[in-house]
């Protein structure tokens, strides 16, 4: 068993129009997902499924061997599947950070010297250390974001999911939240990734794309991300290392597909020693 199951779910806000369509999606422990798609494709519909948000129409999702629709599973699922919105100032609710970290587990009954611990230890898994007694209206965006995780992080979760966490932020806040999930699931964490940024999707372990609430790929991120016809047709973009990998083929290149552009590099560095 996964330890998310989504199996063949439907979804809809109105009762009539399907927002997810027979989803069937099943991650194990330890994954790194990037769920992409377009404006509408449903997939941050879908990211509110993974922790009972929302509940399936039609289908069943469970979360480490629990039906999300079971009104006694909720706490047990949200205490393992924490997420992080677009907007972090949608989620911080304290003025200062060690107390904006603290509310969840606080509110857990979590005892004072334990509660201290996971305060600090979740400021040090997002680089925040130092930061107990900062105010958090003073923050940048990326800072703001990285306490909303740190906040999850002291909920104790095995699943991260980011929905759309890095849209609000510049690329040098971008790169170090990126850097953050990748620390946290290197370490074991399972990240689930909303994103419709392909360099994040390209750092992935696997790749999930939807359109109009259904699953048009899913695969490795060389698999997904050089599909140049289905990316541009569900209007995404092509990432610069897959077009150009492409391209080179088609000239007769001997060049692998590659999505990043440090291997990409490496790979034609590696060529240019060979001529």
């Amino acid at each position: 068993m996964a330890l998310i199951d989504i199996e063949h779910v439907g979804f809809t806000y109105d009762g009539e129009v399907f927002v997810l369509r027979d989803i069937d999606l099943h991650i194990p422990k330890g994954q790194f997902v990037c769920v992409l798609g377009g404006n509408g494709s449903g997939k941050s519909t879908l990211a509110k499924h993974l922790n009972a948000l929302l509940l399936p129409d039609e289908g069943e999702v469970r979360v480490a061997g629990r039906a999300t629709d079971d009104p006694h599973a909720t706490y047990f699922i949200r205490s393992r599947a924490g997420m992080v919105f677009q907007n972090p100032d949608d989620q911080l609710v304290a003025s200062l950070v060690e107390n904006d970290v603290a509310f969840g587990p606080e509110n857990l009954g979590v005892p004072a010297d334990e509660l201290r611990r996971r305060v600090s230890d979740a400021l040090a898994d997002v680089g925040l250390q130092g930061f107990d007694a900062r105010e958090t209206h003073a923050l940048s965006g990326g800072q703001k974001q990285r306490v909303a995780i740190a906040g999850v992080l002291a909920m104790d979760p095995e699943i991260l999911i980011l929905d759309e966490a890095t849209a609000m932020l510049d690329p040098r806040g971008r790169k170090g939240l990126l850097r953050v999930c990748r620390e946290l699931h290197d370490r074991g964490m399972t990240v689930v990734m909303i994103t419709h940024f392909m360099e994040e999707a390209a750092q992935a372990d696997r790749v999930v794309v939807l359109d109009a609430g259904s699953v048009a790929c899913d695969g490795t991120p060389a698999d997904v991300l050089s599909q140049r016809d289905v990316l541009e047709r569900l209007n995404l973009d092509v990432p610069f290392s897959a077009a150009l990998c492409g391209e080179l083929q088609r000239r007769g290149v001997d060049v692998p597909t590659l999505v990043e552009t440090k291997p990409l590099k490496e790979a034609l560095c590696a060529l240019r020693l060979k001529a």
